[in-house]
């Protein structure tokens, strides 16, 4: 009975001086202001940005760029970002895990892979979850070699000097991380003893192809993609979303949209 069903044809004209004066450093006039707000993903963003409505989802019929670009150029990153990223919650049966990058970062520098841990270690924070942060890789510690295990030993460094109170391990394997007794026999001096709720992968192949195995296989939920590193909620869905997907989705949304207040 709360939900407001709009009309998008019949607000896009209340939008086009706004987005002119947003975008008129590039080259945008009344008439390309027009066009661009035929996309209702550009339409509710608009919106977003004019503290209309508190959070944004799309993505069961726009793709995941689709969806960032008018979020990029309206909405802006945080200030204290440089990139958007994205995590899924996964909800196992016995503990729910965050997976991220799984839908934005194809191959994020060691840099970019620190700020994404460090985002999404705030992210568990929002939903009250106590971030045992794990660097996912193919070599635990020092067992293995190779410019992608050196990629993830640069990223925990740099968390390790930044955000010394956050607890982390990596590089790590995936059953390092998340089975105590492997912990045990690979890293028994592991600070988060298998028991890691946060898991970072290196890439987005790996991510996304991660996530994608253990959400099929497993047959469990996962909500995501949730967007971080940007000022106001704007959320991604799959385009093979369920409707059970869609509502968690919009759940998560309002509760961004409740603690950015």
């Amino acid at each position: 009975k709360k939900i407001e069903i709009i009309n998008p044809k019949k607000i896009r004209n209340n939008y086009i001086n706004k987005l002119v004066q947003l975008r008129k450093h590039k080259g945008i006039n009344k008439i390309k202001a027009y066009e661009a707000l035929k996309d209702n993903v550009m339409l509710a963003t608009m919106m977003l940005k004019s503290n209309e409505v508190d959070g944004l989802l799309s993505g069961s019929i726009n793709t995941t760029a689709n969806t960032i670009r008018p979020a990029l150029q309206i909405i802006k990153t945080s200030p204290e970002n440089s990139l958007i990223s994205s995590i899924f919650f996964m909800l196992l049966p016995d503990k729910v895990l965050i997976y991220s990058d799984c839908a934005i970062n194809i191959n994020p520098t060691a840099k970019q892979l620190s700020e994404i841990a460090i985002e999404t270690a705030k992210s568990a924070k929002l939903f009250n979850i106590e971030p045992k942060i794990a660097m996912i890789s193919y070599s635990t510690g020092n067992s293995g070699k190779g410019k992608e295990v050196e990629k993830v030993k640069e990223a925990t460094n740099l968390i390790k000097k930044k955000r010394p109170d956050l607890i982390i391990d990596g590089p790590i394997q995936y059953d390092a991380a998340t089975t105590p007794y492997v912990s045990k026999i690979k890293t028994p001096f592991s600070k988060t003893k298998g028991k890691a709720n946060i898991l970072i992968f290196p890439d987005l192949n790996t991510g996304n192809t991660t996530y994608k195995a253990v959400q099929r296989s497993a047959n469990i939920i996962s909500i995501g993609p949730i967007l971080q590193g940007i000022r106001k909620p704007v959320n991604d869905l799959s385009r093979g979303a369920h409707i059970k997907d869609i509502i968690y989705a919009i759940a998560i949304t309002s509760i961004q949209a409740s603690k950015n207040k």
